[in-house]
């Protein structure tokens, strides 16, 4: 996979507005529904996408909590990015279920274990 380009063959992450896109896509958010949640126009967010403008500094704060990163990343681009964010919460999902799976077979086979005792003593009743 090759980084986006912009017009200018400027790497789109290399900028505050590329990183601004590059999070949101990363939330998989539309631009509308991330200034919903900002509490400004799509306009507003759009011109920051596009580098015409930058947020003040309460609303880079907000930014980057509903985007999942650092104000420092989005300011500079150092740190963990928005994919390592996404590959460590997918990782933790993955997690959960391998957990919440092996207590199902734990479960399975203790439940298992029960019904063969149970068919023991019916086979053994017969006798």
């Amino acid at each position: 996979m090759f980084p986006d380009e912009n017009d200018s063959g400027e790497l789109e992450s290399e900028t505050l507005g590329g990183r601004i896109v590059h999070a949101r896509e990363a939330q998989k958010l539309t631009t509308s529904q991330l200034a919903r949640r900002l509490g400004v126009k799509t306009e507003t967010l759009q011109s920051w996408e596009t580098d015409r403008a930058e947020p003040r500094p309460n609303r880079l704060l907000i930014l980057a909590g509903l985007l999942s990163v650092s104000p420092t990343w989005l300011l500079t681009g150092e740190g963990a990015s928005p994919s390592h964010a996404v590959m460590r919460s997918e990782l933790a999902l993955v997690r959960d279920s391998v957990e919440h799976l092996r207590r199902q077979a734990q479960s399975i086979a203790e439940e298992l274990r029960g019904l063969e005792e149970r068919l023991e003593l019916y086979e053994n009743y017969d006798e």
